[in-house]
């Protein structure tokens, strides 16, 4: 299976390619920040138009990790749409792609800031989950849980093969997990930022994505 395996309090997980983190022993497929209709809300709101494929690009890729991974659990953690008026203007045509996916799997929808969670397309619908000892929630709290969240889309610069490059990344340290924004055109923010390098320990990992995930110290 395409991936990093890395330990986090004690459970075996793989960082994916695509920004998914699966857990193979609870066949447990966790994303973030899929922002379903993006290019829907900046139209909307007068922004750039931009090429209208993110919705079927982002569902492909869940599609085919979903297919590879063959999960018991799936969970999204948080804004699933980019907000409201996108959900309505885009459920139907996901509620068609991921129906057939989400059947016979228990799918859960954590509420985001974006939106509360897509309640029209099945599902459960939390604040937050724990399964065996890790809790999963949108947005990282002061806590000394084991956490996985999402809400920040992490990305980071760093210098590969005397090469400047800036990719998308999964950060964790002793406690803390943070994914990457899933969505195509999510943007992110950089893990040397004030937001993200406060969060984390000064040990923390960035897991950097692409078709072979390299981990290497946060940058900051």
């Amino acid at each position: 299976m395409n991936g990093l395996p890395f330990s986090f309090h004690d459970a075996a997980l793989i960082a994916r390619p695509s920004g998914a983190l699966f857990w193979p022993a609870e066949r447990t497929l966790v994303v973030s920040d899929l922002h379903f209709g993006k290019v829907e809300r900046m139209a909307r709101r007068g922004g750039p138009m931009l090429p209208p494929y993110e919705l079927t690009e982002t569902l492909d890729r869940l599609l085919a990790d979903i297919a590879e991974t063959d999960p018991r659990i799936v969970i999204c953690l948080g804004d699933s749409f980019d907000d409201l008026a996108a959900a309505r203007a885009t459920g139907d045509a996901v509620t068609e792609r991921l129906a057939p996916a989400m059947a016979g799997r228990r799918w859960i929808w954590i509420e985001g800031n974006h939106d509360p969670g897509p309640v029209g397309l099945g599902g459960e619908h939390l604040a937050e989950v724990t399964l065996a000892n890790l809790t999963f929630r949108h947005i990282a709290e002061d806590t000394e849980t084991a956490e996985i969240s999402g809400h920040y889309h992490p990305k980071a610069r760093v210098i590969l093969r005397g090469r400047a490059i800036t990719r998308r990344c999964l950060l964790v340290d002793a406690n803390r997990m943070i994914l990457p924004a899933y969505g195509t055109y999510t943007g992110g923010l950089f893990c040397h930022q004030p937001e993200l390098a406060g969060l984390m320990r000064p040990d923390a990992t960035a897991i950097l994505l692409g078709a072979r995930p390299v981990a290497l110290p946060m940058p900051r």
